[in-house]
C-alpha cells in the first residue's frame, strides 16, 4: 500500500483525449520513476469537451468523457497493482452553469427561490431592477437581448418526453416556470385552432384545474407534466401552436408574447457584457459559466462530497487537493466538516488522510492552521526556490532597465493599485455592487447610521478593498481572530488616509461591520444576519479581487524579470539570501513538513525550465541591456506605428524578448504560432492596449505580425542570429539552474510534486500551452535505458533532457530509501567556506542517525564562461563542513571538511546518504508514514 504521506506526487491533466485508461497506462512508468501518488485533475462529470475538468456539473458522477465509473475502476485497479495512491483535485467552491447539463442550476431556473437547490447558489434575488419579482441575471446573449429576440435566436420548445417547456438560446436551456404552463397551453391551443378537438379540450381542462397563483406548485408539477405528456395528440397541437411565441422581425405579436413570458421567469436574459456590472450570482472570479457554491450549507456540502466519501471508504482515494479555498465562506467550518466526513468514511477511525489546499500567500503571510490540512500545493515554495537561485546583485540594474523602458518607477504598489481599480471597474463590479447594497441596507437598519449615503459607503468600501494587502481574512460566524482583526484595522487606516471627504465615523462603521463588532451585546441594534453575511462575503470577494489584479493583470504589466512573475510571487521581489532560505526551511520543517513543493503546475505562467533560463538574466544584466537595445533597433521596422498606436508597446516588446528566451526551441515548427497565442493572452490579461472585454483588433494584429516578422529568417536574420547566440548560453545556464531547482524541490521539507512531462526539459508557456500532449512512451523507454546512468555521458548530451530525467529518478530513489528522513527529519544548514561560498546552498536532512547531505550550486556564470561550457568541478573553490556526519562514498569518514570539487565531481548538485555521529536527541513526534489500509 502507498504511504499515507506521499514520497512524491505526479500531476496528470485528464480530458477526453487523455482519459482514465490513458492514465492507467502511465502508472508503471510513474512507479519506475519513483512516484508514490498519482494526482489528477478533477474527474467528476464536467461540461462536455472540458480540457481541465474545473467546470463540474455533477459532483456525484464520474465524467463519462474520461471513461465513467468503469474507466475509473480500471485505473484504480492498476494503481492498487502498483501500490500507488490517488489524490484528486477536488472543486468544492463552484460548478459549471448555463447550457443544459447542470441539474441543480436548471431546477433553480425553473423554480427560483422555491427550488431546493436555490440554497446551493449564492444569489441576491432582489437585485435586478425594474422587475415585479426577483430573479437571476443570465448573461448569455451574444448580442443585445432585443436583437436576439427579434432575430428568432430565442425559441420556446416543448419536450414531449418530459411534458415540459423551455426556452432555448442555442445550447442554453432555460426552463419555463410551471406556473406559466396554463397560459402557454391556452395560447398554443388557440393558435392551433384546436379548441374543439379532444386533445385541445383535455389540455384546456388541465390548465383550468391548476388556476391560481403559483400553480402548479412544486408538489403538483410532476403530475401536471405527466398528464400533459399522456394526452394523445397534444405534442402535435403544441408544435403547431408554438407559432404564437415564434419571435421574428416581422412577427411583433409573437415577439412580444415570448418577451412577456420570459419576463415572468425566475431569470432575466442579458448581453454577456452585463455580467461585469449586473450579474447577481457569485461567480468563480469573473467567469460567467462558473457559479459559486454555498458549500457552507450542510445539504450542499453533503451532496457534493458524496462520491468523495464513497471513494475514501472503498480505499480508492488517498488524498485531496482542494481548489480555490479562498472562495469558501468559512474555511474553518469547511475543514472541520471535511475531517468528520473522512473519519466517517474510515468507519469512525482517525486514519491519516492527505489534504493540501490551493492557497496563495502574500509576502510574509502565514498559512492558518486548518483541521486535517497538511499544507498548500506549494506556490510559495516554488517562489522561495526561485528567489534563492537568482542573483540579487543583478536586480538593481534590471530595475533601472525596466525604469527606462517603462518610464515607471520599479515600485510595484502603484501598478497593482491601478490594476485593482481597473478590475473593480470592469470585471468584478457586479460582485462589488452586491456588497455595497448589503452594506447600505445594514447602515439604513438603525437611526444612528442611516445618514451614511450609499455612494459614500461604496467609496469607503472601495478604498478598503484597494488597500487590502493579501487575498483574504478567515473570519468565522463568531468573529475574527486577533490576526484578522489587526489586518482589518490596519487596512481601514490605510483607506482612511486616502479619503478626502468628511469622515463622520464612516470608516469606524465599516471596520465594526467587517469585524462584526457592530452586533456585539450592548451596541446599537443592527441586523445580525446581514452583518455576518456582509463580513463573510467580503472575504470571499477580496481573494478573486487580488488574483485578477495581481496574477492576471499586474503580472502582465510589470516585466522587470519574468522569472519572479509567478503565481504566489511578487514581481518586484528581492533575492533571498542563503541564511533566510535556511530559516524558512527550518520553520517549514517544524510547521508544514508535508505540504507540496511545486516548480510547475497547470496554473504557472511558464514551464519550470523556461523560468530557470530567465533567472539567469539576473547574472548578466549588462549583456542583457545591450542585447535588448540592439534588438529594439533591429526590429523597429516591424512595429506597427499609427498615430498614437504602437504595437507592441515598448513594455510589451521587452516582455516578449524575455518570453522568447525562456521558451526558445529552434526545432519547434509550432513556435511562432505558440508565441503568438501566448502574446495575445498576455496582452489581453494586461488590460492596457487591449483586453478580453474590449479587444483592440489593430493592436492585436500588430503584435501578431511583429512576432511573425521577427521570427522570420528572411526578414530578421541578424536579430535571430543574435537571439540564438544568447539563447544557447541561457539554455545552458537554465539547465544548470533547473538541476538546482529540482534538487531543492525534492530534498527540502515538503512533498515534491511533478507536473506532467516536466521530468524532461519543459519550456512551455502559460495555459493552454502547458496542457499539450505528453509523450509518455518516449519517457518510459528512456527511463528504462537509464537504469545505470553514465553521468558524464548524460552531461555531454544535456540538451536532450535525459540528464534531468535520470537525476529526477536518482533523487526520488533516495527519498524512497530514506523516506522517514525526508518526511519527518530535521533540517540543518551546513556551512560552506571559501572564496566562492556564496555560490552554494548546503544542508542536511536528518532523522535519528539516518541523514542526507544536499548541496546545490547557484550563479553559474563564472563557472561556465557566461554559459559557454559546462562547469568544471575543479573551479569550485569552496569546502563543506560536514562535522558530525559520515558521508557515503567518501573514504575518510571522519573528515569534517569536504572539497566541493570532490563532492560535485559529475554534476553541480549533490544528494548523498550519510550517518550522523553526534548525540541524538529524542525525535519529535511526527505523522506516521504507515500505509493506509483499505
Amino acid at each position: 500500500m502507498p504511504p499515507a504521506i506521499p514520497i512524491a506526487t505526479y500531476r496528470l491533466q485528464l480530458s477526453a483525449d487523455f482519459d482514465f485508461d490513458a492514465a492507467a497506462s502511465v502508472v508503471p512508468y510513474l512507479k519506475a520513476l519513483g512516484i508514490t501518488h498519482l494526482y489528477t485533475s478533477p474527474f467528476m462529470r464536467a461540461r462536455k469537451g472540458s480540457t481541465h475538468g474545473y467546470d463540474v456539473t455533477d459532483h456525484a458522477e464520474f465524467n463519462p468523457e474520461l471513461g465513467g465509473e468503469a474507466g475509473f475502476e480500471r485505473l484504480s485497479a492498476v494503481l492498487r497493482q502498483h501500490d500507488l495512491g490517488l489524490i484528486l483535485d477536488f472543486v468544492p467552491n463552484h460548478v459549471g452553469v448555463h447550457c443544459a447539463d447542470n441539474p441543480w442550476w436548471l431546477d433553480m431556473l425553473e423554480w427560483g427561490p422555491a427550488s431546493p437547490h436555490a440554497a446551493s447558489f449564492d444569489i441576491d434575488w432582489e437585485q435586478l431592477p425594474y422587475r415585479a419579482r426577483g430573479g437571476v441575471l443570465l448573461p448569455i446573449i451574444g448580442s443585445s437581448y432585443g436583437q436576439a429576440l427579434e432575430s428568432g435566436e430565442i425559441e420556446l420548445r416543448y419536450d414531449a418526453g418530459e411534458g415540459s417547456f423551455s426556452a432555448w438560446y442555442y445550447e442554453h436551456r432555460l426552463p419555463i416556470a410551471p406556473e406559466r404552463y396554463g397560459e402557454i397551453l391556452r395560447m398554443v391551443v388557440k393558435e392551433a385552432g384546436a379548441e374543439e378537438s379532444a386533445p385541445g379540450k383535455a389540455m384546456l381542462a388541465l390548465a383550468l384545474r391548476y388556476q391560481g397563483p403559483r400553480r402548479p406548485n412544486r408538489k403538483e408539477a410532476p403530475g401536471f407534466k405527466a398528464e400533459l405528456k399522456g394526452i394523445f395528440g397534444a405534442a402535435d397541437i403544441i408544435a403547431q401552436g408554438l407559432d404564437a411565441y415564434r419571435a421574428g422581425m416581422d412577427r411583433p405579436t409573437a415577439t412580444l408574447a415570448l418577451h412577456h413570458l420570459l419576463e415572468r421567469q425566475h431569470y432575466k436574459l442579458g448581453h454577456w457584457r452585463l455580467a461585469s456590472s449586473d450579474v447577481n450570482y457569485r461567480r468563480f472570479f469573473d467567469i460567467n459559466s462558473l457559479a459559486g457554491l454555498r458549500v457552507e450549507d450542510a445539504g450542499t456540502f453533503g451532496a457534493i462530497h458524496r462520491l468523495v466519501k464513497r471513494l475514501i471508504a472503498e480505499g480508492k482515494l488517498q488524498g485531496l487537493r482542494l481548489d480555490h479555498i479562498d472562495g469558501l465562506r468559512d474555511p474553518v467550518q469547511y475543514f472541520q466538516r471535511l475531517r468528520r466526513l473522512v473519519r466517517d468514511a474510515h468507519g469512525g477511525h482517525d486514519r491519516l488522510f492527505y489534504v493540501v489546499i490551493e492557497k496563495i500567500l502574500g509576502e510574509g503571510e502565514k498559512l492558518p492552521s486548518f483541521a486535517g490540512v497538511h499544507g498548500t500545493t506549494g506556490y510559495e515554495w516554488m517562489n522561495t526556490i526561485t528567489h534563492v537561485l537568482i542573483d540579487g546583485r543583478g536586480l538593481e540594474p534590471l530595475d533601472e532597465i525596466w525604469r527606462q523602458i517603462s518610464n515607471r518607477s520599479p515600485q510595484l504598489e502603484p501598478i497593482l493599485l491601478e490594476a485593482k481599480r481597473r478590475v473593480l471597474e470592469t470585471l468584478l463590479t457586479s460582485e462589488f455592487t452586491v456588497l455595497t447594497r448589503l452594506l447600505a441596507r445594514i447602515a439604513n437598519g438603525h437611526y444612528s447610521t442611516r445618514d451614511y449615503s450609499a455612494d459614500s459607503l461604496r467609496q469607503a468600501l472601495e478604498l478598503y478593498v484597494l488597500h487590502f494587502p493579501v487575498y483574504r481574512t478567515y473570519l468565522t460566524s463568531s468573529g475574527p481572530s486577533q490576526h484578522d482583526r489587526q489586518l482589518i484595522s490596519e487596512t481601514i487606516e490605510r483607506a482612511r488616509a486616502d479619503w478626502f471627504a468628511a469622515d463622520d465615523g464612516i470608516f469606524d462603521f465599516l471596520r465594526d461591520t467587517l469585524t462584526m463588532d457592530l452586533i456585539k451585546p450592548g451596541r446599537a441594534h443592527h441586523s445580525a444576519p446581514r452583518v455576518r453575511r456582509f463580513a463573510l462575503k467580503v472575504q470571499q470577494f477580496t481573494g478573486p479581487m487580488m488574483a485578477k489584479s495581481l496574477e492576471d493583470t499586474t503580472f502582465y504589466r510589470y516585466h522587470r524579470l519574468l522569472a519572479v512573475n509567478e503565481v504566489g510571487g511578487d514581481p518586484a521581489a528581492k533575492a533571498l539570501s542563503v541564511d533566510d532560505f535556511h530559516e524558512r526551511m527550518r520553520t517549514r520543517s517544524r510547521e508544514w513538513p508535508h505540504g507540496m513543493t511545486a516548480t510547475a503546475t497547470h496554473d504557472t505562467k511558464r514551464g519550470e525550465d523556461a523560468r530557470a533560463r530567465i533567472m539567469a538574466l539576473s547574472e548578466i544584466p549588462g549583456e542583457w541591456t545591450s542585447a535588448v537595445a540592439r534588438w529594439k533597433l533591429l526590429n523597429a521596422s516591424h512595429l506597427l506605428v499609427d498615430g498614437g498606436l504602437r504595437a507592441p508597446s515598448a513594455t510589451f516588446e521587452y516582455m516578449l524578448y524575455q518570453a522568447l528566451l525562456g521558451a526558445w526551441q529552434s526545432d519547434d515548427a509550432s513556435f511562432v504560432e505558440r508565441m503568438q497565442e501566448y502574446a495575445l493572452k498576455a496582452a489581453r490579461e494586461g488590460k492596457e492596449e487591449t483586453s478580453w472585454l474590449n479587444p483592440h483588433a489593430a493592436y492585436e494584429a500588430g503584435v501578431k505580425n511583429f512576432i511573425a516578422k521577427i521570427l522570420d529568417p528572411s526578414l530578421s536574420g541578424e536579430f535571430l542570429a543574435s537571439l540564438q547566440t544568447l539563447a544557447l548560453r541561457l539554455s545552458l545556464l537554465g539547465a544548470l539552474n533547473s538541476l538546482s531547482q529540482i534538487t531543492l524541490k525534492t530534498t527540502m521539507p515538503g512533498v515534491p510534486d511533478f507536473y506532467q512531462g516536466t521530468e524532461l526539459w519543459d519550456f512551455s508557456l502559460v495555459d493552454p500551452d502547458n496542457r499539450r500532449p505528453v509523450d509518455f512512451a518516449e519517457r518510459a523507454g528512456r527511463l528504462d535505458a537509464l537504469k545505470h546512468p553514465d553521468w558524464d555521458r548524460l552531461v555531454e548530451k544535456w540538451q536532450s533532457g535525459h540528464l534531468k530525467l535520470a537525476w529526477t529518478r536518482y533523487l526520488l530513489r533516495l527519498r524512497t530509501e530514506i523516506a522517514d528522513v525526508f518526511a519527518n527529519g530535521d533540517y540543518e544548514p551546513l556551512q560552506v567556506s571559501g572564496p566562492q561560498a556564496d555560490h552554494f546552498i548546503a544542508f542536511a536532512r536528518r532523522r535519528g542517525r539516518d541523514a542526507a547531505i544536499v548541496v546545490v550550486t547557484r550563479w553559474f556564470v563564472p563557472f561556465t564562461d557566461g554559459g559557454r561550457h559546462w562547469p568544471h568541478p575543479e573551479t569550485y573553490d569552496a569546502t563543506l563542513n560536514v562535522g558530525g556526519y559520515a558521508v557515503e562514498g567518501f573514504a575518510d569518514a571522519d573528515a569534517t571538511q569536504l572539497r566541493l570539487s570532490d563532492l560535485l565531481s559529475h554534476l553541480p548538485v549533490g544528494a548523498l546518504k550519510a550517518r550522523f555521529n553526534g548525540a541524538v536527541r529524542p525525535a519529535r513526534k511526527r505523522e506516521r508514514l504507515a500505509p493506509i489500509s483499505s
